[in-house]
């Protein structure tokens, strides 16, 4: 690990133990190698991790008041601050015990040494465990660098965050230029902190995944999708208008709603609170504007017990999307809603389709002479005169 000034840097260990003679040998073993922080209990141990990033290893006793070893590694492979939960621990006990290494093992202990180990040895463990860190920062960092110009963000396959900014804002500018509508999705698993404190931070990245796959799945071309957070995504669709934009939202929170995982037999089920925003209603200003109020929507839906779309208006439900369906019928909104998989819903409404559009079909035919089955047709036309109960029932807008 170097410094700015090219000097190399120690790595900072902290050790927990009980026993003040302990942790003085093992100081003056690491001392000239590492950095060393020393604390007298778990408990101690435990708070100083939390205070003090600089802390890269933590090398801990078994027994110790207040809080033990395997407690302490508890708590750390518990976490959900990832500089924490990551950190190695090398469990140190006073004698060989298979019982014990087994469980601080499973635990999630990277190492398991005796007080009796010489020197040497210990520093060539804490050494190899030192490199492990660093080259994981240097990963993440990498990682990062490459998010930043990549338009795919390597581990979600998604769109980056930054490709996201840059396409979206490309995006409102024809939406301006054209009078074009431009809308947002923020979308959010509910209660995701419980989850990994329920089944555990790999259990909760298996769900998150299995969310990105949705959304990759049920999303149209033209739209981009974004993962913002761990349990957080934002989808960006232009040409898309508000309430088509809670249609797709609907649909996305129902396929969650139904999506049943299973995890060493125990069945998990998932929610998502979803908000959105609209350049025609939250003003056309910028991709993080028009994000950043669906995210705040989103927490409104929280905040009201989540597993809801939150509109500008409230919480939006199928029955605010029917009324606005059963308005008269335009012919660039059942384009739109085929184009966002609800095709089932512009069947329902085939006969106003063919009212709107028969005008239409009578100049192609007129001038075409295609054979486009006007008569056929017109039996589904449901404006076509009122001798016809069924066919001929005037639509009246709620």
């Amino acid at each position: 690990m170097s410094t700015e000034d090219g000097t190399t840097a120690m790595s900072k260990v902290l050790v927990v133990d009980d026993s003040r003679m302990v942790r003085a040998s093992l100081i003056k073993h690491l001392r000239g190698r590492f950095e060393v922080r020393e604390e007298a209990d778990g408990e101690a141990g435990w708070e100083s991790l939390l205070v003090d990033p600089s802390i890269q290893l933590v090398l801990t006793d078994i027994g110790m008041p207040r809080l033990d070893g395997f407690g302490l590694l508890e708590r750390i492979r518990g976490s959900k601050v990832a500089r924490v939960h990551e950190v190695p621990v090398i469990i140190i006990s006073g004698d060989e015990d298979d019982a014990a290494r087994e469980r601080a093992l499973k635990l999630g202990a990277n190492d398991f040494i005796t007080k009796g180990i010489g020197g040497v040895e210990l520093i060539a463990r804490l050494e190899s465990l030192s490199r492990l860190v660093e080259t994981r920062r240097e990963l993440e960092a990498s990682r990062a660098a490459l998010a930043t110009q990549s338009p795919v963000d390597p581990v979600s396959g998604l769109s980056t965050e930054a490709y996201m900014n840059w396409h979206g804002e490309q995006e409102i500018a024809l939406a301006r230029r054209h009078q074009g509508d431009i809308s947002a999705m923020v979308i959010e698993i509910d209660h995701y902190e419980q989850l990994i404190e329920w089944h555990g931070a790999h259990v909760a990245q298996l769900i998150t995944r299995k969310l990105s796959k949705i959304l990759s799945s049920k999303v149209r071309k033209e739209d981009t999708v974004a993962q913002l957070a761990p349990a957080q995504f934002a989808v960006l669709s232009p040409s898309t208008d508000p309430m088509g934009c809670c249609a797709f939202a609907l649909r996305m929170q129902r396929a969650m709603e139904k999506l049943v995982m299973t995890y060493r037999e125990e069945r998990i089920r998932i929610s998502v609170t979803i908000g959105v925003a609209s350049s025609s209603i939250d003003g056309m200003q910028t991709v993080n504007h028009l994000i950043g109020v669906a995210a705040s929507r989103v927490d409104t839906g929280k905040a009201a017990g989540g597993n809801r779309v939150v509109n500008d208006q409230g919480e939006v439900d199928q029955a605010v999307v029917d009324r606005y369906m059963k308005q008269v019928i335009s012919i660039d909104h059942a384009l739109l809603q085929l184009r966002l998989g609800a095709a089932d819903e512009v069947a329902e409404r085939l006969p106003e389709v063919i009212h709107t559009l028969f005008p239409l079909l009578e100049l192609l035919e007129s001038r075409l002479h295609c054979g486009i089955p006007l008569g056929e047709l017109k039996k589904h036309d449901k404006g076509a005169g009122a001798g016809d109960d069924e066919a001929g029932a005037t639509h009246t807008p709620e």
